[in-house]
């Protein structure tokens, strides 16, 4: 009795750890600041079950310059350029544009490079085991959701440089959904050669997303009502636009919780009745629910339990 009654008074007694005292998170801190600080060149592949999608991503500080370069290599291809606080993007059969924005729009959770901070509402750090990546001892966190409502998150960092070497979207079995994989990766003293000629290129002028966005967030927001979403997810957009494949007139929600985003479309029944459903590409879940009188499509990287809750949750304002 003795014996348990000291080791309970040594539980007690010892510091509990802050939330900023995490080692988790403090990695993923580091991750950040070498995200926007070192010079690197890496090559990496995004895994969606059968299908492989391979880029190539280049970092550079130059002076107090911030660039970046992002490629994808198959195909037509597509390229996005960062300077400071502006990406141009060259998508194939468009002309280029620019926007005001301080991250790419790439396969890689942006939150992840600036503000992991805003995640811990919802989600908890984890320190995991070593490993080896890309022939680099890598030491893996993960970003575990406090429900079930969405995957985690893991990612293996750079024991050396605290960059990132792998990630992968998983379910609460334990199973990778998805996974994004370097193949390699060089740091660098010197910022690469293509990177440096960036400052001598002319792109278009940015677009004024700023206005553009705060317009949409409410234009169309008012004709339905999405009934249920997972816990901190809220409203970046809303607009009305017809689609591509279809040419249907559409109304559009685009949700976040900083970390995953959900797009709702609503729109009138389809000729010929489907039944509801859905389909999976890696972590991405289409869920597509007819009501009857209108169908709903539900698309992010959550389980397909919640694209289900979230599409039969939608109704006509009262």
């Amino acid at each position: 009795m003795k014996v348990i009654t000291f080791i309970l008074s040594l539980v007690l007694m010892a510091p509990a750890f802050a939330d900023d005292e995490n080692p988790a998170k403090e990695l993923l801190l580091k991750m950040a600041d070498a995200v926007h600080n070192r010079n690197f060149d890496a090559s990496f592949v995004v895994v969606k079950g059968k299908s492989m999608e391979p880029y190539r991503w280049l970092h550079a500080k130059q002076g107090n310059t911030e660039l970046e370069h992002l490629s994808l290599l198959n195909g037509a291809g597509l390229e996005m350029v960062r300077i400071d606080d502006q990406v141009t993007y060259f998508e194939p059969q468009s002309e280029p544009y620019s926007i005001d924005t301080d991250s790419i729009a790439g396969p890689i959770p942006e939150v992840l490079f600036k503000d992991v901070e805003r995640l811990s509402q919802h989600y908890d750090f984890v320190l995991g085991g070593k490993g080896r990546i890309a022939g680099r001892a890598a030491q893996l966190v993960r970003i575990e959701s406090k429900d079930e409502y969405k995957f985690n998150y893991w990612l293996w960092l750079d024991a050396e440089s605290s960059l990132l070497l792998k990630s992968a979207y998983v379910n609460h079995a334990g199973e990778m959904l998805e996974q994004l994989q370097l193949t390699h990766i060089s740091v660098t003293e010197e910022p690469a050669a293509l990177l440096l000629e960036m400052l001598n290129r002319k792109f278009p002028t940015p677009l004024p997303t700023a206005e553009i966005a705060k317009s949409e967030v409410n234009t169309g927001s008012n004709n339905w009502q999405i009934g249920w979403l997972p816990q901190g997810f809220s409203l970046l957009k809303s607009d009305r636009h017809k689609l591509d494949l279809n040419n249907e007139l559409t109304d559009y929600y685009l949700y976040s919780d900083g970390f995953v985003e959900i797009s709702v479309f609503v729109q009138r029944p389809l000729p010929g009745r489907r039944p509801s459903g859905a389909l999976s590409s890696g972590a991405t879940t289409v869920y597509v629910h007819n009501s009857g009188s209108f169908d709903v499509s539900v698309v992010g990287n959550i389980p397909a339990m919640t694209a289900k809750a979230i599409a039969e949750s939608v109704a006509r304002p009262l």
